[in-house]
């Protein structure tokens, strides 16, 4: 088990937001290899933690590393949509605080047979097997304005109807089967510029749609205010201007809805150091944002 996985962005920062009640109980929503699970446990004697990943692998992974815990921390495979399920499972109606770092798992990435990579002998990205179908199919089946509408609205991709295009004209030869044949077809559609993969956006795009990744974060949104107790706290770390739009939004209409009571703890979002983007290269696009209930 190598720790390049497992080092957590900003997690000073994020548990100086999310930590109001040292002695309480806080959900790390994306426990991945549980590094801020980790930090946290070893920073609050006292605290608990909920930790939550629908990857079978990251739970695996995360349980090795936290078993020195003990009853501390309590791991659930699920997906973070369902927090308030996997919270009264556990027994209690609501928590201290709230953690979710969308950032996904360099270990999905670097493993090939995930299908996430542009190297990779399938295409499925999804983070959860056991759901539904992946990248394969998507990029097979979905018609050619649909695929070029996720492709610019997941992706910021500017060529995406050109892309769309050319996906379709391949398919029609023969089904695309692997990340690395999609990797070619964008390339002959998108010249490359910089050290950029060509097609590095139309893997976010399809990563996102194929694991509803927008909806997901839009329901944990929602689920904040009925399962963060009166002053608990969230904290939202987001690497994607979609997503760091949907928090702000989010944090800004509960602090309006709340009235009196929720107080958003960071009017402009935090960004990682330079000092820490130089050790953790994908800390560079982080923001976070934070709000007391």
């Amino acid at each position: 088990m190598t720790t390049e996985y497992h080092i957590p962005v900003m997690a000073e920062t994020a548990a100086e937001f999310l930590v109001g009640n040292p002695a309480g109980t806080c959900v790390d929503c994306t426990l991945g290899g549980g590094g801020h699970t980790a930090y946290l446990l070893e920073r609050y004697p006292l605290l608990h933690i909920i930790g939550i990943d629908c990857d079978a692998q990251a739970i695996a992974v995360a349980g090795e590393r936290l078993a020195v815990f003990g009853d501390r921390v309590r791991l659930v495979r699920d997906n973070f949509k369902n927090i308030r399920t996997v919270i009264n499972d556990c027994g209690l109606t609501t928590v201290d605080g709230v953690l979710a770092d969308l950032g996904v798992s360099s270990r999905q990435f670097d493993d090939k047979l995930r299908g996430f990579s542009f190297e990779s002998p399938i295409l499925d990205m999804r983070m959860d097997d056991r759901d539904g179908s992946g990248a394969m199919d998507l990029v097979n089946t979905t018609e050619e304005g649909a695929l070029a509408d996720i492709l610019y609205r997941y992706g910021d991709e500017r060529r995406s109807r050109q892309i769309a295009r050319r996906i379709v004209e391949s398919r029609r030869i023969q089904r695309i089967t692997s990340g690395a044949e999609l990797a070619d077809i964008v390339a002959s559609a998108k010249r490359r510029t910089g050290r950029t993969h060509p097609a590095t956006t139309v893997f976010q795009a399809l990563r996102i749609a194929v694991n509803g990744e927008m909806d997901n974060l839009r329901s944990l949104l929602d689920a904040i205010p009925l399962v963060v107790n009166t002053g608990g706290r969230a904290v939202v770390i987001s690497y994607h201007s979609l997503e760091d739009r949907m928090v702000k939004q989010s944090f800004r209409s509960l602090r309006l809805r709340e009235e009196g009571g929720a107080v958003l703890l960071t009017k402009k979002p935090r960004e990682a150091s330079d000092e820490e983007i130089s050790v953790n290269p994908r800390s560079r696009s982080a923001k976070l944002r934070a709000i007391q209930l």
